[in-house]
């Protein structure tokens, strides 16, 4: 059977299009693989709860998880965010089944343990502080993607601009969304009872 340049032409450009695309798709498949370690939320800390004793990342294993930076000295957002955790708590009861919730220090300088256990204590004691050294502070700031930094104020102190959102977190560790600063109670429930179930 005879074919014509024109039609050889065209056949050969299809075939090295679908080449192309098979090409491409592996590439993408590998990269995205490849990428998927590097884009994993967490990072290993060794830290300090608010009761003092030591807590790592091995703490937010075996169940569902709220995980909020934030800092004691702030004077709306967080104060405001942990109610509504307490309210998430109050409302969901017997279904929050063993969701554990922990507000990490983004200035763990001035928020010792003591502090820290006092403050989140004025909300419900089913959140945990976390606190300890700054250095170690950092990694899990970064390993969870936290936008956190000191910004002075002009009567020589300082306040922290940082990220106000809650992170949601499975039983296996893994991230699983965010809930927004002033969510709407329902979708924020929703959230939580998807990670829950």
């Amino acid at each position: 059977m005879k074919m014509g340049g024109r039609t050889l032409a065209t056949a050969l450009a299809a075939i090295l299009l679908l080449a192309c695309g098979g090409i491409g798709w592996f590439t993408w498949t590998k990269f995205q693989d490849a990428g998927a370690a590097e884009s994993a939320f967490g990072a290993a800390f060794k830290l300090t709860d608010d009761r003092g004793q030591p807590i790592t990342e091995a703490a937010l294993q075996g169940h569902p998880s709220l995980i909020y930076f934030g800092y004691t000295h702030c004077p709306d957002v967080c104060p405001t965010t942990l109610y509504d955790m307490a309210g998430w708590f109050k409302t969901l009861g017997p279904d929050a089944g063993g969701l554990k919730a922990y507000f990490f220090s983004v200035d763990p300088e001035r928020d010792t343990a003591e502090i820290m256990h006092s403050y989140t204590s004025n909300f419900t004691d089913r959140i945990t502080g976390i606190t300890g050294d700054p250095v170690e502070m950092q990694k899990a700031v970064k390993g969870w993607r936290i936008y956190a930094k000191k910004v002075p104020t002009p009567d020589g102190d300082y306040t922290m601009d940082h990220t106000a959102s809650v992170v949601l977190v499975d039983a296996k560790g893994n991230f699983r969304g965010t809930i927004s600063y002033g969510e709407d109670t329902e979708v924020a429930l929703k959230k939580i009872r998807n990670v829950v179930q």
